[in-house]
């Protein structure tokens, strides 16, 4: 395997008595789509919390492109390159969906420490993000506040967002929770495009985008790593069957 883009070396943390990563020792190659499926509880969150900087492991380090980043903290990782979604929608509801993502074209920037009006007014960040917005399915609804948007829109809106700080690594957690049939479908197909250009790390419980989506998977169930491979490879261990998949083939 080649020299991994993001790597977790024996990566844990615990609660009290409730350890919600166990040891965990993570490869993700360059340009590959990595999934992280398991049950409920498993940790999967946990970790990818971890990878993003906004909790500390009680032990173990997190590696970006062979360098110890396990102290850094959340701003400093996104400037490495590290950018994530979250199971919950962290938009700015009331501006249009083209504010959202000029924000965080404006927030890539060095000099970036303005007002936020500016980004409703200046075309080197207005451009940027109407192209993204056309990439993720939303052109036609840049000018709309992103509260009158669908759930599923709002989900899209977030992977613009966050391919807004040009990422080298991409942490997506849950993004097709709760969307539609037709929803999921058009974010399986954003996913499908960006396959390939950056390293992405897919927290995800639907089964059918993972086969769909993913190079290889990882399956944690109590925090600890229980299989690791293709989809085929995990889909077919009988230990991930009984913990995740169940025992129907």
């Amino acid at each position: 395997m080649p020299e991994p883009k993001l790597a977790t070396r024996n990566l844990a943390k615990a609660f009290g008595a409730l350890r919600v990563t166990d040891d965990v020792s993570l490869a993700v190659v360059a340009n590959e789509l990595h999934a992280i499926i398991g049950p409920n509880g498993a940790g999967k969150t946990t970790l990818l919390t971890q990878l993003s900087g906004e909790l500390r492991p009680d032990r173990g380090t997190v590696h970006l492109d062979a360098h110890d980043i396990t102290p850094m903290p959340p701003y400093e990782r996104a400037r490495l390159g590290i950018a994530r979604s979250f199971q919950i929608t962290t938009l700015c509801l009331d501006f249009t969906a083209a504010d959202n993502v000029a924000l965080a074209v404006q927030a890539r920037e060095p000099h970036s420490f303005k007002f936020w009006r500016s980004a409703k007014r200046e075309g080197a960040l207005r451009e940027p993000a109407r192209a993204l917005l056309e990439r993720v399915g939303l052109g036609a609804r840049a000018d709309l506040p992103a509260r009158v948007l669908s759930h599923g829109e709002h989900r899209q809106l977030e992977v613009a967002v966050a391919l807004a700080l040009a990422p080298q690594v991409l942490l997506l957690d849950e993004p097709l929770a709760g969307v539609g049939i037709d929803e999921a479908q058009a974010l399986i197909e954003i996913l499908q495009s960006l396959k390939g250009t950056m390293t992405i790390v897919l927290v995800e419980h639907d089964v059918a985008a993972v086969e769909a989506l993913a190079d290889r998977v990882t399956v944690l169930d109590g925090g600890r790593v229980i299989a690791s491979g293709t989809f085929a490879e995990i889909r077919n261990d009988p230990t991930v069957r009984r913990a995740y998949l169940g025992d129907v083939a």
